[in-house]
C-alpha cells in the first residue's frame, strides 16, 4: 500500500508541474509560471529522493514528446533557454527536500528549503538560459540582461512561491508523513 500511495504522489506531483506550465505569465526570456510551486512542494512533501523522481519523471515525459512544457515538448526542447530551468526544477525539488526532511518540521525549515531550492534552480536556470541564448540562438546578450530577465524578473514572484511552499508543506506534510508511516 504505501509503494502504491508513493507512486500516486510522485505522479501527482509530476502532472501539478504540467500544470503549473501552462499557468504562465510572458516574459523576455523565459515565462513566469506556477512550476516553481508545484515542484517545491514536491520537495517538501515527499522528500529528496522521491521529490526529485517525481520532477525527474515530469522532465523525462517532456522530452519523450508529451507536450508538457510550456512550450510543447520533445527532444528538441533542450535547445530552449528555459530548459535549464526545468533541468533546475530536479535538483532544486532534491535539495528541498534534502533540507526539508532534517530535523525538526517548521515553516522556518521549509520556508529555507524552499530558498535552498529556489537557489539550486537559479544555478542550473540562468547559465543554461545563458549558454543556449548566447551560442546556440547567437544572441548577443549582456550579462547585465542575463540578470535582469534571467533572475531579477522572477525573483518576487518566485520568493512568494517560497514563502507559499513552506505554508502549504508546514499544513499539508504531516497528514502525508503520517499515511507513509
Amino acid at each position: 500500500m504505501k509503494k502504491t500511495y508513493k507512486l500516486v504522489l510522485c505522479a501527482l506531483f509530476a502532472a501539478l508541474a504540467a500544470i503549473g506550465a501552462f499557468i504562465k505569465i510572458p516574459a523576455p526570456l523565459v515565462p513566469i509560471t506556477l512550476q516553481l510551486l508545484f515542484t517545491t512542494m514536491a520537495g517538501i512533501i515527499l522528500g529528496s529522493k522521491l521529490g526529485a523522481i517525481s520532477v525527474g519523471s515530469y522532465v523525462l515525459l517532456g522530452l519523450i514528446g508529451l507536450p508538457v512544457f510550456t512550450g510543447g515538448g520533445g527532444p528538441a526542447y533542450i535547445l530552449q533557454p528555459s530548459f535549464g530551468y526545468i533541468l533546475g526544477f530536479v535538483l532544486g525539488a532534491f535539495v528541498t527536500g534534502l533540507i526539508a526532511e532534517r530535523g525538526k518540521p517548521s515553516f522556518v525549515r521549509y520556508l529555507i528549503a524552499s530558498l535552498a531550492g529556489l537557489l539550486a534552480v537559479y544555478l542550473v536556470g540562468v547559465p543554461y538560459c545563458y549558454l543556449i541564448s548566447r551560442f546556440y540562438l547567437k544572441t548577443d546578450m549582456a550579462i547585465k540582461g542575463l540578470v535582469l530577465n534571467g533572475f531579477l524578473i522572477f525573483l518576487p514572484g518566485d520568493a512568494i512561491k517560497s514563502v507559499l511552499s513552506a505554508f502549504l508543506g508546514k499544513r499539508l506534510a504531516p497528514i502525508v508523513k503520517k499515511k507513509l508511516g
